[in-house]
């Protein structure tokens, strides 16, 4: 018999296993000998109180063998000599997954990536960090296992619409992922681990037939009626398929003005738009905890927050505990930063991206382009738009991507900061004013946010704690349209938009879901061509 354990521990009784034990046996009123064992299915932490507490949902096995089968492991087929082949455009998780699932039901993928394999990109990464030097094609944005890959793999969503999340944690511990991301209430693997998961996912397609094409750059493609007849790539190769997944991300910039050239149909999205703010990890965790130090038995604190300010959005976004500020640019003389953790999440810092929502209206109704903005078109507005705040940002920098800071006081109370505290981004930040970076409604939004959220987290408004700028990729601002059922868009038949670059994901479970159900709606028209 199986039975199901809601308990509440101290954080250090969560860590004994005996202990957890002797609270099964009391909640079910069993004997020692009964309980062959347990399995963890969700872990959470509740901290509203001064003191903390760990919520256990357990599967307990009684008076019957232990069975620890987490999950059911994926099957792949051979698809060296498969009929049909697929060209998946993006190696990023939407892509991945997209591959993987095609894989499953027979198809062949062919990826093609216009990054690097992640052992070369992560080179790539060392040299911009440590020397100012950005490879335009091989960055944080661009590469194997896509924006996520470096920075956090933070695997939490609420788009449960979009497909099984628990499918997709399933594919990632399959692939090596520690499985106690199938319980946690916020599942992250760490910048240092996936990587390596992401190997085994390339491995797992190349051995199956399946190929991916690194330094591939998509450049043109050729049209015929409601199709696409061929791409072409940037070293001249034309490649053709039966369909084609433009999987690319929500930085693949010259995607979408390729787009908008060829006529092919896209439009302008919301997005969010702001900086990044790092405290003292201490800070954050006497906040969220109630106490310093923080119990060793808790992990570094974390933090979510949303406001509304006259009307817009303020909000939390990728937020790391003890975590870094990375550069995440993808041009030269245009500053971008995000953040990352490690597994152990173990640095000194922790970091949020405070972002404020970002309307067409507010696109439009903006200044501050360097171009007439009647030269603008419409569904590409959102691109120009961040562009132009990025390049203010580089400039207030000083090159090499030294990010402006200002400290979070300071910033709230219209000062230029005299100092900057220690920080965890690597090529350095410059004392800036904001005011010279942000436009005035996303300066002045964030300025009301800061204040209600140090109302709301007392301590957290405070000089100890940096912002740094620009915090401007939080999702693409530009949507490709798709048919709700079939996914293609509605000019090309073969043609299926698909994750974070089409607008319709926002983040690496969410990316991977779309990818698994585009590639499913591949699967049911090829089977049914089929059969």
């Amino acid at each position: 018999m199986q039975e199901k354990v809601s308990i509440k521990l101290l954080p250090q009784e969560a860590d004994n296993n005996d202990i957890i034990k002797a609270y099964i046996l009391k909640a079910l009123d069993v004997k020692q000998h009964e309980l062959s064992g347990f399995r963890i299915t969700k872990k959470s932490i509740d901290a509203r109180s001064k003191q903390p507490y760990i919520n256990l949902t357990l599967q307990a096995y009684i008076n019957e063998p232990f069975n620890n089968y987490k999950f059911e492991k994926i099957i792949f087929r051979d698809v060296h000599h498969a009929k049909n082949s697929i060209i998946i455009i993006g190696a990023g998780p939407a892509g991945l997954f997209a591959a993987l699932k095609l894989i499953e039901y027979g198809i062949k993928p062919v990826i093609i990536e216009r990054g690097k394999d992640v052992r070369s990109r992560r080179r790539d990464l060392a040299t911009l960090n440590k020397q100012g030097t950005l490879n335009t094609e091989s960055n944080y944005c661009f590469g194997e296992g896509g924006a996520g890959t470096y920075s956090d793999g933070k695997l939490y969503t609420r788009s449960n619409k979009r497909g099984s999340i628990q499918n997709i944690l399933n594919l990632f511990a399959q692939f090596g992922a520690d499985e106690s991301i199938l319980y946690e209430s916020h599942p992250h693997i760490g910048t240092n681990k996936l990587p390596h998961i992401i190997t085994a996912m390339r491995q797992q397609i190349e051995d199956c037939g399946g190929k991916i094409l690194f330094q591939k750059k998509l450049v043109d493609f050729t049209l015929n009626k409601n199709k696409i007849q061929s791409i072409s790539t940037a070293d001249g190769e034309k490649l053709k398929a039966d369909a084609f997944i433009l999987a690319t991300g929500h930085s693949a910039r010259d995607i979408f003005i390729l787009l908008y050239e060829k006529k092919i149909k896209i439009e302008p999205k919301p997005f969010a738009l702001g900086v990044r703010i790092e405290h003292p990890q201490h800070i954050i965790d006497s906040i969220q905890y109630h106490c310093s130090p923080r119990d060793k038995f808790l992990p570094p604190a974390a933090y979510s927050l949303v406001n509304q300010v006259n009307g817009k959005g303020v909000f939390s976004f990728c937020m790391c505990p003890g975590g870094i500020i990375a550069p995440a640019s993808t041009n030269n003389e245009e500053l971008v930063v995000n953040g990352w953790s490690p597994s152990k999440r173990n640095n000194p810092y922790a970091n949020s991206g405070i972002v404020v929502e970002v309307l067409q209206r507010d696109v439009i109704n903006y200044n501050g382009y360097n171009q007439p903005l009647n030269n603008i078109p419409l569904p590409l507005s959102g691109i120009f738009f961040q562009q132009a705040i990025e390049k203010k940002a580089f400039i207030e920098g000083g090159g090499k991507f030294v990010a402006p800071a200002q400290r979070l006081s300071d910033f709230v109370n219209n000062k230029v900061s005299a100092s900057l505290p220690e920080c965890s981004y690597l090529p350095g930040i410059a004392t800036a004013d904001m005011r010279n970076i942000l436009p005035s409604f996303i300066f002045s939004t964030l300025q009301q946010g800061f204040k209600n959220f140090g109302n709301k987290m007392r301590g957290y408004l405070t000089n100890e704690a940096v912002i740094v700028a620009t915090e401007s990729r939080t999702s693409s601002p530009v949507r490709i349209p798709r048919n709700d059922e079939t996914f293609q868009h509605p000019q090309l038949d073969n043609l299926y938009p698909c994750g974070e670059g089409a607008g319709y994901a926002g983040g690496i479970v969410s990316a991977a879901m779309d990818g698994e159900k585009v590639a499913t709606a591949i699967i049911q028209k090829f089977l049914n061509k089929s059969s």
